[in-house]
């Protein structure tokens, strides 16, 4: 029985951050072989490879340093977190984080919508009002039950992928294969990989809800160079997929699914599609629980109680607003321009100052010197 508590403890501490962070990222980083085609494949098969390595050390090493940040400055919101980072100049995060936020939702809002016409022939709109109140519903609940949907989806998520480039091997292995044999390098496979890792680090506003849980160093340290690989890996299955079907799938709108196509199996069609659209409504519950603990922080400033109703509220908001900015702009030109720009403002106010100041101030207060004259205050 104890084993099975230190097996628990071990894993709520150490794995479920990660999951909670692949989980939030998948929608719009994996979900549809956009992105990975955008910011990877370009690259070649090597290039995109090493380029995504490289986001993975990015993720683990930034993530590490914020989780002990947060749980030295008690940071469980991304206001307090980035208060302490930035100090008056906090709001900087904030701008970029709603600007990153309504794009990621208007991707997956775009993805649902489509999805849901061709799996049931039905108006796009449908798919989207269905992700709206799947989003609102998980919201209104909060924490607990995000957390659970979190961790029970992305088991099935990773079941999914490994099955998807099982079946895309077995048909394909030869070409794809080929294609990383060949080990083409093309363009700058390590900035897109940065960038690809600091625009996606929208996500880390998501998953501070759960630093209360690491008591120490090593808790808040490891839960954060395990993020890195766990968010990395289906990453890494998507393009392995997508090699199947290059070059074309570097210019589909959603290339996941034309692999799909050529792989010409209903069931797998159908299932993949039922999990692509949960891991949007995964997305967009974690990007907006973290408006929801923002506002809700600032109303317990104030001596106030933050309605339950609230958070489905904005959620579905948010959701609608992004919607409309979709049908505007388009998901391929909101990937290609809006991400590749705000990546480099998450570089700015996110990496550096991490890397930076936040690196600081945890050798700082980590020190003995600093914990003993903290301790005799």
């Amino acid at each position: 029985m104890l084993s099975e508590q230190r097996w628990f403890n071990w894993f709520r501490i150490y794995l479920v951050p990660g999951l909670i962070f692949q989980s939030v990222i998948v929608g719009g980083g994996y979900g549809t072989g956009r992105e990975i085609a955008e910011f990877f494949l370009v690259h070649g098969a090597a290039g995109g490879l090493v380029g995504m390595l490289i986001s993975c050390i990015v993720w683990g090493v930034i993530l590490a340093i914020a989780f002990e940040f947060a749980r030295l400055t008690q940071s469980y919101n991304y206001r307090t977190f980035f208060q302490a980072l930035l100090g008056r100049f906090w709001w900087l995060f904030e701008v970029i984080y709603l600007l990153i936020a309504l794009l990621v939702l208007a991707v997956i809002g775009s993805a649902a919508g489509e999805i849901v016409e061709q799996l049931l022939g039905v108006p796009a709109n449908v798919g989207v009002l269905t992700l709206m109140v799947c989003v609102g519903a998980l919201a209104f609940f909060g924490s607990r039950w995000i957390e659970r949907f979190f961790v029970g989806w992305s088991a099935l998520l990773y079941l999914t992928y490994i099955v998807l480039f099982t079946l895309a091997f077995s048909r394909y292995g030869d070409d794809i294969m080929q294609r990383i044999s060949d080990a083409d390098v093309v363009g700058s496979w390590g900035v897109d990989g940065v960038r690809y890792a600091a625009y996606n680090l929208n996500a880390l506003a998501a998953v501070l809800f759960v630093v209360p849980r690491f008591r120490r160093s090593r808790h808040a340290l490891g839960a954060g160079a395990l993020a890195g690989v766990i968010a990395i890996i289906p990453g890494i299955f998507v393009f392995l997929t997508l090699l199947a079907g290059y070059p074309s799938t570097l210019t589909a709108a959603v290339p996941i699914i034309d692999v799909l196509a050529t792989l010409n199996l209903l069931w797998l069609f159908v299932i993949f599609q039922v999990m692509l659209f949960g891991t949007f409504i995964e997305t967009g519950t974690g990007v907006i629980h973290a408006v929801n603990e923002r506002v809700a922080n600032s109303f317990s400033l104030r001596k106030k109680t933050f309605p339950q109703y609230y958070r489905a509220i904005i959620a579905i908001g948010f959701v609608f607003v992004a919607t409309y900015l979709a049908k505007a702009v388009g998901i391929i030109g909101l990937i290609a321009s809006g991400y590749g720009m705000l990546s480099y403002a998450y570089i700015a106010v996110v990496i550096v100052p991490l890397l930076t100041l936040g690196l600081a101030r945890v050798i700082k207060q980590s020190s003995p010197e600093y914990k003993t004259a903290y301790s005799e205050k």
